[in-house]
């Protein structure tokens, strides 16, 4: 697709790549672009049911943002920036389950990237953090919100007013990463999930990513209300009526989207 961000696709799977290792994939302007318009594509691609993104090399996910690009930028031009479409967002919306796929450094703004994905699969060399404070900055993509109900406020606090780093069996511990594989394992990891997913209806797949994005910004009687209406449009699907015959009839399902 790109120079930077490459898609490959395995029958139902996505695999975005992140292919700046020299620069440990750090987001400048051009890799966010085109990461949103990959994510953009894929969306809109009917074969495609679930999307993996990873950063290239030995040594990060993406180590942060790109400090040099925004080095001298006025408070009004970040302001500006900051009005446009931002990749965080567009990840966050994508329609489909997006699992990163985590190694070495995920760092600011490649931390908030993770935050922005649905699960995040990472091996033991992964390292997160949420360094602006070293910069006299705060985080400005999610890492004080998306971060906080992931895994409460005094964690997210602990994380963002130290600026330390934390290691892979840490960050699995108090709930940012939900799969903690070995050494060089976290992409097998991801796609053998990933394939869990896709062998279901994705209309289900985007109603329940739905609901849960949901229950993160609704009150519990709001959201459940809300579930009720989308179980209904579940059931209503075309894929809800052939899982429930398949069931009753004692056979595997056909999902086709509909």
């Amino acid at each position: 697709m790109s120079d930077t961000v490459k898609v490959t696709r395995d029958g139902a799977i996505a695999l975005i790549t992140l292919d700046r290792p020299e620069k440990l994939n750090a987001l400048n302007e051009a890799v966010r672009q085109q990461l949103m318009e990959a994510v953009d594509a894929l969306a809109a691609d009917d074969e495609v049911r679930v999307a993996i993104l990873h950063g290239a090399g030995e040594k990060a996910f993406v180590a942060g943002a790109d400090v040099a690009e925004f080095a001298a930028r006025t408070a009004q031009e970040q302001r500006e920036v900051y009005q446009r479409r931002r990749v965080y967002d567009a990840v966050a919306a994508f329609p489909k389950p997006l699992i990163a796929a985590v190694h070495g450094f995920c760092l600011g703004g490649g931390n908030e990237l993770a935050l922005a994905c649905d699960v995040r699969v990472a091996d033991r060399t992964a390292r997160f953090g949420q360094a602006e404070i070293r910069i006299g900055l705060i985080p400005g993509a999610g890492g004080t919100q998306r971060l906080a109900r992931l895994v409460g406020p005094g964690q997210a606090l602990r994380i963002a007013l130290s600026g330390d780093f934390i290691d892979a069996e840490e960050a699995h511990r108090i709930g940012l990463v939900e799969v903690l594989t070995d050494e060089g394992k976290h992409l097998e990891a991801a796609r053998e999930l990933a394939g869990r997913m896709a062998r279901w209806s994705p209309v289900s797949l985007r109603l329940i990513k739905e609901s849960v994005r949901a229950a993160m910004e609704m009150p519990l009687s709001a959201g459940l209300a809300y579930e009720r209406e989308l179980f209904l449009a579940a059931f209503a699907s075309e894929d809800g009526r052939e899982g429930v015959r398949a069931f009753v009839e004692k056979r595997t399902p056909e999902f086709r989207g509909r």
